[in-house]
């Protein structure tokens, strides 16, 4: 397609959608090759070619899995928010690098990055406290190459997308060397029982996303709308623009936040996907551990310390695990 194409190789009416989306579904593939998918926090990365995503130190399993498996996507489709819903829903299918031998670096661009573009998550919160948070703040960078594009004008995905092919021959960059030792384990528990979970979620969190694997191994993230779970099924809804899923292994997640992002909310489920008389169905199998940031300032806030015991001693670990000292929470005077 004819297009306007920036150095970063896009179409340059997505660069928009990638600076202002809020959040972002980010999927990525276990050892088995089921999808996992979680809404994370987006950033243009520094050389303008990739999308850039994070995760804690303290808990590294998305960037684990992206360094085992480099097929990655991510779904930009937040319509909340001040003038969001006018954006494009965009599905991003490329290939991820991981960045974690400068954790200081990490942690530094992290901690800027952050308090420029959520200015409210630490409004009012003293320095002090956030110069203990070293066991959140502390990151690895996923820096994704974007190989195919394909966009949609809202969630509905009613129509057939456009679509953006990376170049002929492109070699994106690959990961940092794995850090030595064994990775460490979740460090929170999933539901016992789903069930709960879900009818709670599917009465308050207001986006939901399905993730499955294309037939070139590659994580697909669509949005979709949910009909009401019926024993362990949800049926689901999915616009004729959609590109074909494939049945079998799949992540439904379910995530919201407020007006002005201060936090967010986040249930994943892991099933299988079903086509049944020409209905998708998702049959939940089980419900992540999640750890969600919502809540008013003060309860966020005391969440965040109360897992100090958990999180400060994996912090030490994953450290010395890349043979690097723990980094350190530098504000600057403005933050």
């Amino acid at each position: 397609m004819a297009a306007d194409e920036p150095h970063s190789g896009w179409p340059s009416e997505l660069t928009n959608v990638f600076e202002r989306s809020v959040t972002v579904e980010y999927g990525s593939l276990t050892a088995s090759g089921r999808p996992i998918t979680v809404p994370v926090c987006p950033y243009l990365g520094a050389s303008g070619k990739t999308l850039d995503v994070s995760t804690g130190l303290t808990y590294p399993a998305k960037a684990d899995r992206a360094r085992h498996n480099p097929k990655v996507c991510l779904l930009y489709s937040d319509p909340i928010g001040p003038g969001m819903s006018q954006l494009p829903t965009v599905l991003v299918q490329g290939h991820a690098a991981v960045r974690d031998a400068d954790l200081q670096g990490n942690t530094d661009r992290y901690v800027r990055l952050a308090a420029a573009k959520y200015p409210a998550t630490t409004k009012g919160v003293p320095r002090v406290v956030l110069g203990r948070l070293a066991y959140y703040y502390a990151r690895i960078w996923v820096e994704v190459t974007p190989l195919r594009v394909r966009w949609w004008p809202d969630r509905n995905l009613d129509s057939e997308p456009k679509q953006w092919l990376a170049p002929a021959g492109t070699e994106p960059p690959q990961s940092d060397p794995p850090p030595h030792g064994a990775a460490p384990p979740p460090w929170r528990q999933p539901p016992l029982d789903w069930r709960p979970v879900v009818h709670d979620a599917i009465n308050r969190l207001t986006l939901s996303d399905l993730t499955t694997v294309d037939p070139s191994g590659y994580p697909v993230c669509l949005p979709v709308a949910l009909v009401g779970l019926q024993g362990d099924k949800l049926p689901l809804k999915i616009g004729s623009g959609a590109p074909q899923l494939a049945h079998g292994p799949a992540c439904l997640s379910l995530h919201s936040h407020g007006e002005v992002f201060s936090g967010q909310e986040n249930r994943a489920l892991v099933g299988q996907l079903l086509e049944e008389a020409g209905v998708h169905t998702f049959v939940v199998e089980r419900a992540l551990g999640d750890w969600s940031t919502a809540g008013n300032k003060l309860r966020m806030m005391a969440g965040f310390v109360g897992k100090a015991p958990k999180l400060a001693p994996r912090l030490k670990a994953e450290a010395a695990r890349r043979n690097q000292p723990v980094p350190k929470v530098r504000l600057r005077s403005s933050d």
